[in-house]
């Protein structure tokens, strides 16, 4: 069905590349959550108050808070789309980040709400009216809120909307939290037992959990989270394919907001290539990914000696080291760049597959043994992994 909505409401619906069209597919994911919370808010709301159940009207809103959280999500979407200026250069994308810390705000404070109420309901137990047809009305939200938690998934993974994955699993929890009220009610009135105050207890806690993991992916991203592996091995596999190249390292990417990534990389060629050679392929990699990835890269020349006396000599230093760190480790894969001031020394080390999870610890020691041994060296241990 939302495949079909998204066909008739946003014309040239495939190009997600396109901010325009990106936007509109942000704006119909709020359009479309705000019209669904609005109706559940006002049929549980009406729904609690009849049947004299806290847990119902905390459920109520629990929605109404989504419904804000779509408002927000239709703000950002737009105000995300704004062109670069003088300010903010690398455009406005973060600011959908800031709205998901919103949207965490708004629901942490419902929780807390909610859950000074069900406490006061605990304390104070009233008898909870029980009929089939609020049954069936619970029932078809959980089934509405199923459907939000696909279109939202949906959007989120064809756009890469944080917002949209956010909304998507709030949605899920909606769900399970109504099937919770459903299940209180059946037993509350089976066996005349006061759980309303206590589900409610336990919806609000939901609902404060939610807020929390909420707040935590997204402050992750604002302070500058480890990017993707999978985007960082293609960044690598298309550098990787450029003519002379042998080799990458220093690999580093910044998310400025979905579809606004900024990245830079070290690229090895031989030193025997021309610079202007050297120039052109890595200025056609960089429109490459630009265009294939979406990603706004610079690539920087690492020049790799072919001298072999003085690779010789640095493969018995960088070997020498590592044993002296830890006989069983093993470098290879060893190349070097030579400057002015200072030599680079780049390789790759295998471990014991029970000491990879210790590999920061382990480039440290490496690299302070190596400076032991000469200052000058910058050292870069491209990647440690198992012992095969």
């Amino acid at each position: 069905m939302i495949k079909f909505i998204i066909r008739r409401f946003i014309p040239h619906h495939e190009n997600i590349s396109d901010k325009r069209v990106r936007e509109q597919y942000g704006v119909l994911a709020g359009a479309l959550g705000i019209i669904c919370n609005l109706i559940l808010f006002i049929l549980k709301l009406l729904l609690g108050l009849f049947m004299n159940s806290i847990a119902v009207i905390s459920d109520a809103f629990n929605n109404l808070s989504d419904c804000g959280s779509s408002v927000i999500a239709i703000i950002a979407a737009k105000m995300s789309n704004r062109p670069p200026d003088i300010e903010h250069p690398f455009g406005h994308g973060r600011i959908e980040y800031i709205s998901s810390l919103v949207v965490s705000f708004i629901i942490f404070m419902v929780g807390i709400e909610l859950l000074k109420n069900s406490f006061t309901k605990i304390l104070h137990p009233e008898e909870v009216l029980f009929s089939w047809i609020s049954l069936v009305i619970l029932l078809f939200s959980v089934v509405l809120k199923i459907w939000m938690f696909s279109y939202n998934r949906y959007i989120g993974h064809t756009i890469n909307s944080g917002i949209n994955k956010a909304t998507a699993y709030d949605s899920l929890n909606d769900a399970l939290a109504t099937s919770a009220v459903i299940l209180s009610t059946l037993i509350g009135h089976a066996f005349d037992l006061a759980i309303d105050g206590y589900v409610g207890l336990l919806i609000s806690l939901f609902i404060l959990y939610t807020g929390y993991n909420v707040a935590k992916e997204t402050v992750n991203i604002l302070l500058g989270s480890s990017p993707n592996p999978e985007l960082c091995n293609q960044v690598k596999d298309f550098v990787n394919e450029g003519m002379y190249i042998i080799g990458t390292h220093d690999l580093k990417v910044h998310d400025y907001g979905p579809g606004r990534t900024i990245a830079s990389i070290h690229a090895e060629i031989q030193d025997t290539v021309n610079i202007v050679d050297a120039h052109l392929i890595i200025d056609d990699l960089e429109k490459r990914i630009s265009e294939e990835l979406n990603i706004n890269i610079v690539i920087h020349i690492d020049p790799i000696t072919t001298d072999k006396e003085k690779i010789k000599g640095m493969e018995e230093i960088v070997k020498s080291a590592v044993k002296e760190v830890n006989n069983s480790f093993v470098a290879h894969n060893i190349r070097m760049t030579i400057g002015y001031r200072c030599m680079n020394v780049i390789f790759e080390l295998s471990v014991p597959s029970p000491q990879v999870p210790a590999a920061d610890t382990i480039r440290k020691d490496i690299i302070h043994k190596l400076k032991e041994k000469d200052p000058q060296l910058n050292v870069i241990v491209n990647s440690v992994t198992a012992l095969t």
